[in-house]
């Protein structure tokens, strides 16, 4: 009875730290990961895309563009092609561990952002 929430909670934990590991290695600050709306924020820094693209998150169906374009810049960003960013997006639980415990080094988003001051 107690066993699913808790292995839910795992995996969200064990989300947080890929991600937290991921936003390091781009230079921004890890942190942001555990807040909701700024770590889309973060995200779309890294794939090098404006940060007013996060209103477009709240149009419907747009959204879902949205979400496919950054996560191929994202993965663009880590040296990765469109098959990782395929996997970012519909295997997110196999392909952030990947990307957060593998030697992959941030090469720049679009347009290369400097990292946040600490």
């Amino acid at each position: 009875m107690f066993l699913v929430p808790l292995f839910c909670l795992a995996i969200v934990v064990f989300y947080i730290i890929c991600l937290w590991k991921v936003f390091e290695k781009a230079g921004q600050p890890g942190w942001a990961a555990i807040i909701p709306i700024y770590n889309l924020y973060i995200i779309l820094k890294i794939a090098g895309r404006p940060g007013w693209w996060l209103l477009l998150y709240f149009v419907p169906v747009v959204n879902l563009v949205i979400s496919i374009i950054v996560m191929i810049d994202f993965a663009k960003a880590f040296g990765k092609g469109v098959g990782f960013a395929l996997g970012l997006i519909f295997l997110g639980i196999i392909f952030y561990p990947l990307l957060a415990f593998s030697d992959d080094t941030y090469t720049g988003g679009k347009a290369a952002i400097p990292p946040l001051p600490a």
